[in-house]
Formats: C-alpha cells, structure tokens, sequence
C-alpha cells in the first residue's frame, strides 16, 4: 500500500467525521452555528496533529519510505550511498550522500522522487519543503470542508421531506 495513502487517509477521515458531526450540530441549531464549525475546524486540526505525532503516523509514514528507499539502493547497488527523509521538521523530501560520480547522482535523484511518498530528491540541504504535518492538516481540513457538504446536502433533504405531512 503507498506510503501517502496510509498516513494522509486516517487524517482525511478524521476530518470527514468531525465535518459531518460540526454540520448536523451548525445546520440545526442557529445559535451554536459559528461555535461547531469553529470548534470542528480545530478539532479536525487537532486530530490531524495526534495522528502525526502521538498515534505514531509520522514514524509509520518513515518506515515505509525509509524501506522503499533503502530497497532502491540495494537493487541498484549503490551501497555507498545513504539515503533518508529530511528531518526538523519531517518533509517528504529525500536527502541524498554519499560517493557517486555525475550520471549515478542525476539518476538516483529520478529514482527516489519516483518513490511513492517523496516529493523531491536532492544532494544539498538547500530548501526543507513543506513540512508533513502542515499537509495533513490540510488534508483534514479539505475532509473537513467534504464533510460539511455531506451534512449540509443531508440537511437539505431532512427539511424538503419535512414539508410533506400527509
């Protein structure tokens, strides 16, 4: 299963679920309207944010491209050469070292951001990239804001079927 699905698909539900719950909460009551969609936008943050440290996403979304990329080295034999994601803060960028002349360093960085997870491959250290907890975020975010459509459409259907009073 690919790296990204696995760390980006528990935050997205996570999102989802909180939109849903804010919505049916701000679609129902008037008064708490802007309270549950505050509150459920910082609590779909929130959640994102324990899936990345404490619940162990971040470390799981590092083994499995650490494998990948570890797995790459070897069939290709370039023993030399290590390879790891760029930490403080972790980035889905690959940071490349190591022995290798012209040709062997053009090619491994196309190898490595062929990957699935990396976004980018590079022998320096120059530029971090975005920071892998600021796009979970974003991802529960937008589950988020799918949730809340989700709520809203099931809203729409309750008080048009409420009309209906034979």
């Amino acid at each position: 299963m690919n790296a990204l699905w696995t760390y980006f698909w528990p935050a997205f539900g996570a999102g989802l679920a909180i939109g849903i719950i804010s919505g049916a909460i701000a679609y129902r009551k008037q008064r708490l309207r802007l309270i549950a969609l505050a509150g459920g936008l910082a609590v779909s943050i929130l959640a994102a944010a324990l899936w990345h440290g404490p619940l162990g996403g971040a470390d799981q979304f590092t083994t499995k491209v650490g494998r990948g990329i570890k797995a790459t080295l070897v069939y290709y034999e370039m023993t030399q050469v290590s390879a790891d994601l760029h930490h403080g803060p972790l980035t889905r960028r690959v940071l490349l070292n190591g022995p290798a002349d012209d040709f062997q360093r053009s090619e491994l960085v196309r190898l490595m951001e062929e990957l699935p997870g990396v976004s980018s491959a590079s022998w320096s250290a120059d530029g971090a990239g975005v920071p892998l907890i600021a796009e979970g975020g974003a991802v529960s975010i937008l589950g988020f804001l799918i949730g809340l459509l989700l709520a809203y459409l099931v809203e729409l259907r309750r008080r048009y079927n409420a009309q209906w009073n034979w």
